[in-house]
């Protein structure tokens, strides 16, 4: 496993100096113990109860580009300690699925199930639930479109770059204007579904990339 640890303090008091530093070895020595790979140490000295620093923006970063799978932390209350900054951390960190290990528990971190646990729950169905609305809403949208008279064909793309076997026919523009209201591959091959078009994510995600390279080879041409 590849590591990040996150040290915090409230303070630039001396003594709260020293527990951060105390915090950090003791974490680098858990990690030794544990055989996990260290691949950032994040120390950062402000209040938990703050939602912007800078040290958690450069964890979650790290996280994104994959750079490592696994927090190291004293206990929860490093990441925050206003309910709502921390709950809002831990599933932002849920979603990058990065396990959190605890030194004060010896291992990956429990929440109370009747507390935070619970909490995580509703706001992932919330969220979940939202996504799903909001695609229904764009897949009825689109039908509606279709119905009146809309051919998503008529839109297609890179017809030039077919070779071999017949391209699949779909409205790449959708695509993308889809990908720009942050849906997945697999969301929009859904709905794609739905309208009509049999393709997978996979064959979405290569012509995909396909337009964004024509697109951008168009500007470099006009710079």
């Amino acid at each position: 496993m590849h590591a990040i640890i996150y040290s915090r303090v409230s303070t630039e008091k001396d003594t709260q100096s020293t527990s951060l530093k105390r915090q950090t070895e003791e974490l680098i020595e858990f990690a030794k113990k544990s055989n996990i790979n260290v691949v950032k140490i994040i120390k950062e000295k402000q209040s938990g109860y703050e939602v912007e620093r800078e040290g958690i923006f450069d964890m979650l970063e790290a996280f994104q580009r994959k750079q490592a799978n696994l927090l190291l932390i004293q206990d929860e209350t490093r990441l925050g300690r206003g309910g709502n900054a921390k709950i809002a951390l831990l599933h932002q960190i849920a979603k990058l699925e990065v396990d959190i290990y605890s030194l004060s528990q010896g291992g990956k971190l429990e929440l109370s199930e009747g507390g935070d646990s619970m909490v995580l729950q509703i706001v992932s169905i919330v969220e979940e639930y939202q996504r799903k609305l909001h695609n229904a809403k764009i897949k009825r949208g689109m039908k509606k479109a279709v119905q009146n008279g809309y051919n998503p064909a008529d839109n297609l793309t890179n017809q030039h770059l077919a070779k071999g076997r017949e391209r699949k026919e779909f409205p790449i523009d959708e695509v993308v204007r889809l990908k720009g209201n942050k849906l997945t591959f697999q969301e929009i091959a859904s709905i794609l579904k739905g309208m009509g078009y049999e393709v997978s994510k996979a064959t979405i995600h290569r012509r995909y990339q396909e337009y964004i390279m024509l697109e951008k080879n168009k500007k470099n041409k006009l710079q």
